[in-house]
């Protein structure tokens, strides 16, 4: 009996080695802040005032500015927070920015236009490739094995600083 269970554990071993999965674990300290330098195309995710990782991204193919509208291919400056999360993204896994605050929509509508939303930090797309640099709609896409790590270490909730 004791040489079956053996045989059944180590199949089973053998079967899930080879299986990779975009869902990681994350034990190490807690992700307290996002800091997003639009300019430099790097993010740092702090706990409290130390740096535990750092990573590129692309922005949205107008970088350069605040979102204000719907389309207008911006990514949104100022604090946000993570909000919500998707694993079942069209880019890989992706985590949800709170934008529009209230003021955003204030401003859009000054236009008498839509601020937009669904602005993610997310993976790269899953049916096609990625159009060269600063390719998104607003979003901030990273590479694949970036937003898995993103996914299990940040927190809903976690504010995250948009800057120029």
């Amino acid at each position: 009996m004791k040489r079956r269970i053996f045989t059944l554990g180590a199949l089973a071993a053998l079967a899930t080695s080879g299986c990779s999965s975009k869902f990681r674990s994350y034990d190490g300290p807690e992700v307290t802040s996002i800091i997003v330098k639009k300019g430099e195309r790097r993010m740092y995710l702090l706990n409290h005032d130390q740096v535990i990782k750092n990573v590129d991204f692309d922005l949205g193919f107008a970088p350069v500015g605040h979102k204000q509208i719907e389309g207008d291919g911006r990514t949104p400056e100022g604090v946000y927070f993570i909000d919500r999360r998707n694993p079942n993204s069209q880019f890989h896994l992706s985590l949800g920015i709170s934008y529009p605050s209230p003021r955003d929509i204030e401003v859009a509508r000054a236009f008498g236009k839509s601020p937009g939303g669904d602005i993610f930090i997310h993976g790269q797309p899953n049916k096609e490739k990625a159009k060269g640099r600063d390719w998104t709609a607003g979003c901030i896409a990273v590479r694949n094995r970036d937003i898995e790590q993103l996914y299990a270490m940040v927190r809903d909730g976690t504010p995250v600083f948009l800057q120029p």
